[in-house]
């Protein structure tokens, strides 16, 4: 098993959000683990998912500030329109330069520049989705050393973004509904 993680990156598209609400209320704030989330949103969705995510989880729940410092037990959610990138002095910054695979924020930006700064110690989560965004990322974490974990496509709303991840590289965990608590035992604190 690899671990601990420091930090646990999670993106998604259509279909990811009923994925990460079941996620949520697993984390608990023994783990001291900080979660990216990057969703593919426009800026005219509606602004309650703060809300709706603070209501799942111990965690704080706040969208990303320029220079936000990581910090164990809090989920950052990435601002529409903005990439997210993780900096060597483990602090976020938005970026707005183009798109990348059509999509800003893109989950393959947040993924490669946080295998760059975590290596062994991140985790990734790629969910539901109907690009491909996201697979170059997990590629460049596996590459580091991260430990790599897709939704099952069977199990997606729209398989299309984890079964290119399937296809294209080995995984560590095929997540599906019933075994969440899998992927929490990657992140409990190993018993001494």
């Amino acid at each position: 098993m690899a671990g601990p993680f420091d930090i646990v990156v999670i993106g998604g598209s259509a279909g990811s959000l009923s994925m990460v609400l079941q996620i949520l209320p697993h984390l608990k704030t023994d783990m001291q683990v900080a979660v990216i989330v990057v969703f593919h949103r426009k800026s005219s969705e509606d602004t309650t998912l703060i809300e709706l995510l603070s209501h799942r989880t111990e965690f704080e729940v706040k969208e990303v500030d320029e220079k936000d410092p990581i910090r164990p037990n809090v989920v950052y959610i990435a601002p529409a329109d903005y990439h997210v990138l993780i900096e060597k002095d483990h602090t976020l910054s938005l970026d707005v330069s183009e798109k990348v695979n059509f999509c800003r924020p893109s989950i393959d930006v947040t993924f490669e520049s946080a295998a760059d700064v975590y290596g062994k110690s991140m985790l990734c989560i790629l969910l539901s989705g109907a690009n491909a965004d996201g697979v170059r990322g997990l590629k460049a974490a596996r590459d580091k050393g991260g430990f790599i974990v897709v939704q099952d496509p069977a199990s997606a709303e729209v398989s299309y973004m984890p079964q290119q991840a399937t296809e294209q590289l080995p995984v560590d965990l095929l997540l599906h509904d019933d075994n969440i608590d899998a992927l929490m035992d990657c992140l409990r604190p190993p018993k001494r």
